[in-house]
């Protein structure tokens, strides 16, 4: 069986083997990209380009008792396998979910050779290679590609079929799929995958980076504070190098993607990564789809929102208990019937943060503070259908709307990320309050402070929470044993 002291070493086996593959990749592709020559296809058939396979064997004589946390759970008997992607980048995680199989089942774990190689678009940055007039077909006949028929999340939304593997799958994404996802993110938000932090921040309005940005450079400016630096389209900032610092951001190059993320960050990857993700369910599915891989430990959204109670008053809070889906981008794999649980830790985690940040006493803070349905929507013009919305708000009992709060959640069920939602209203449209530039200024400058200062306190009571944090509620009864 696998001892505790074995996990380094494990560790180091998927690191090495890993780079290995990487290596005779990159060396493959410039002698092609030189000579003309080929790769050897034998070689290829024995794992030359193949990412590392991590196995966890699982048979015991007598199952232990079912520890309490949501995961690293094994429910049956069985081989349990994933290949990996980026080991040193999962490194931490990989660690705590090893440590807890090893402590509480009686397993071997072993690393080899997966069947899936690494596809060569994900190894050209840092590789030194001249391929100008190879063109990608050209490549593709002779080295792995992108092959969309081996990346999909069939896993994650339960359409894994157990009679096509004589395994049992490990974690929810294979190296596929995750090699995918961290190429994309470093496409859209302009930052690279290695700084995403544990604790994500979702936004639908730019003022909310402004603002972010102004608390980031304040606490590295601050010698006792656990961030050690901050990353951002286009560069990164440290403790010595603050100056002007917000006004570089600023006119940096954030513009140039299209759901930039600012990465305040820590030793031990627990900081808080905020995404402006812009407007609409689409982006919101996007970012979530590709965020997943890295397996935060929350994710929260942050924005603003139509108010549809008439006692409700520009700049009240609205805290999501329930969802009305009608984004429509994930019918097809999470129908709509469907609940999308509350998760109770992180509801009590964003009303205490309110109550911190606000300083306002429970029954002063209820006055502003309404929890109830949110309508997420992907008609931006839903006011030009009167009639069929107020049936439906009134239908649904909907204290607001929005257009990225319903899909972020779903994803965050999805993938068994803990989400969460906190909304300010910035108008009420079905009242006579439209958003207008002379109001909306007004509010802006009034409400956007105090709002990332709950949410970011949020996340702080989050990371207290430790393995506590993850709710039965995201597992399903036959769940990968990864988080």
């Amino acid at each position: 069986m696998t001892e505790q002291n074995n996990i380094e070493s494990i560790l180091d086996d998927l690191e090495t083997r890993y780079e290995a593959s990487v290596t005779r990749l990159r060396t493959a592709l410039a002698r092609y990209a030189k000579n003309g020559v080929r790769p050897d296809p034998d070689a290829r058939d024995d794992g030359a380009f193949a990412y590392p396979e991590l196995r966890v064997e699982y048979d015991p004589e007598i199952p232990p008792p079912t520890p309490a946390r949501a995961f690293a759970r094994l429910n049956q008997p069985g081989i349990y396998t994933t290949s990996i992607a980026r080991p040193a980048l999962f490194r931490a995680y990989l660690r705590e979910q090893l440590e807890h199989l090893v402590r509480d089942y009686p397993v071997k774990i072993s690393v080899g050779t997966s069947a899936s190689e690494i596809p060569y678009p994900y190894v050209l940055d840092g590789g030194d290679l001249d391929l100008e007039g190879i063109s990608t077909a050209e490549l593709s006949r002779w080295f792995p590609s992108t092959d969309l028929i081996h990346i999909g999340d069939e896993v994650a939304d339960g359409a894994w079929d157990v009679t096509l593997d004589p395994t049992r799958p490990l974690a929810l994404f294979d190296a596929l799929r995750t090699d995918f996802s961290l190429a994309r993110l470093k496409h859209y938000t302009g930052t690279p995958a290695e700084h995403f932090q544990r604790f994500v921040l979702f936004t639908n309005y730019v003022r909310y980076v402004d603002e972010f940005v102004r608390f980031a450079v304040a606490a590295l400016r601050d010698k006792g504070s656990r961030f050690t630096m901050l990353s951002v389209p286009g560069g990164t900032y440290e403790h010595g190098d603050l100056a002007d610092a917000e006004e570089q951001i600023a006119a940096g190059v954030w513009r140039r993607h299209q759901m930039p993320a600012y990465h305040l960050m820590t030793p031990d990857g627990d900081g808080i990564t905020l995404v402006n993700i812009g407007v609409g369910p689409s982006n919101a599915k996007t970012i979530c789809d590709h965020i997943a891989v890295i397996r935060p430990e929350a994710w929260l959204m942050i924005g603003h929102c139509g108010g549809l109670r008439p006692s409700q008053t520009i700049g009240d809070y609205v805290l999501a208990h329930a969802y009305l889906r009608d984004d429509h981008v994930l019918d097809d794999v999470l129908p709509v019937e469907i609940p999308i649980p509350a998760i109770a830790e992180v509801q009590t985690a964003l009303y205490n943060a309110a109550l911190t940040v606000t300083g306002e006493g429970e029954e002063a803070l209820k006055s502003r503070f309404r929890t109830g349905t949110v309508v997420t929507t992907d008609d931006r013009n839903w006011e030009l259908r009167y009639t069929l919305s107020a049936l439906r708000f009134n239908q649904s009992r909907a204290v607001a709307i929005d257009m990225e709060s319903a899909t972020v959640a779903a994803q965050g069920y999805r993938f068994r990320v803990p989400y969460g939602t906190l909304l300010c209203v910035s108008d009420k449209p079905l009242h006579g309050e439209l958003k207008l530039p002379g109001q909306a200024n007004a509010f802006y400058e009034r409400a956007i402070s105090q709002h990332l200062r709950i949410g970011i306190e949020t996340l702080d009571l989050l990371r207290e929470e430790g393995d506590g944090l993850h709710s039965r509620k995201l597992r399903s009864f036959d769940e990968p044993p990864l988080r």
